[in-house]
């Protein structure tokens, strides 16, 4: 689907392929062909975000990764152009294209009373880059959180589903806050969250565009 001047692909959960002047994915998951990533985006280690097996249908010598310092451990073995791990705030250029990092995290969503699932101190990220001149926020496994008040992008890809990530609900929330030009459901069909959820956040959001790629 074209989106402005960037065609993005959902493939599963939190995998897109986006292509413009580089072919970008994030968090490969599910990946049924094999392609040729530039970019690899990697907002935490979960396996459902760091698959090896994934990785290695679209990573090529030339494929340089952008990941959380989670990731490290998991992608020692990987090889590929580079890897580059950053926590929020911290910026990376791979040829044109400027990536940064930003703070993903729960606040309310518990795997055990007083434990999140996705704790601020392991620094899984979210990211915002800009390619051909468009800046697409990938916001990666988080709750409605007070640093999206700064986040500025044409384009917000954004969980949906709840129980380990916002709900359709506080989705619809971050998407008031962030005011993007266009808005993307993901997290759901894949491990927790269906159609529905994606549906009932197009339903809830009236200050900009939704589109269920």
């Amino acid at each position: 689907m074209k989106l402005l001047n960037l065609d993005f692909t959902r493939i599963a959960h939190d995998t897109f392929r986006i292509a413009g002047s580089k072919v970008i994915y994030t968090d490969p998951f599910k990946v049924v062909k094999k392609d040729e990533a530039d970019i690899v985006l990697l907002s935490h280690d979960h396996f459902d975000h760091l698959s090896l097996d994934d990785l290695n249908q679209v990573c090529t010598s030339e494929t340089t990764i952008i990941a959380s310092p989670s990731c490290k451990e998991g992608l020692k073995k990987l090889k590929v152009k580079g890897k580059y791990f950053l926590e929020p705030g911290m910026k990376q250029n791979v040829g044109q294209v400027a990536i940064e990092a930003v703070a993903a995290y729960n606040v309310n969503k518990f795997r055990e009373p007083g434990k999140v699932f996705h704790p601020r101190e392991l620094k899984g990220v979210g990211f915002v880059f800009q390619m051909d001149g468009t800046r697409v926020y990938c916001a990666g496994d988080t709750d409605f959180i007070p640093e999206m008040k700064s986040i500025q992008c044409d384009i917000a890809l954004l969980p949906v589903s709840g129980t380990y990530v916002m709900t359709a609900e506080e989705a619809a929330k971050a998407a008031q806050t962030i005011n993007p030009r266009i808005a993307v459901p993901m997290h759901y069909g894949a491990i927790v969250g269906t159609n529905d959820d994606a549906k009932r956040f197009k339903s809830l959001v009236s200050n900009c565009e939704v589109q269920i790629v």
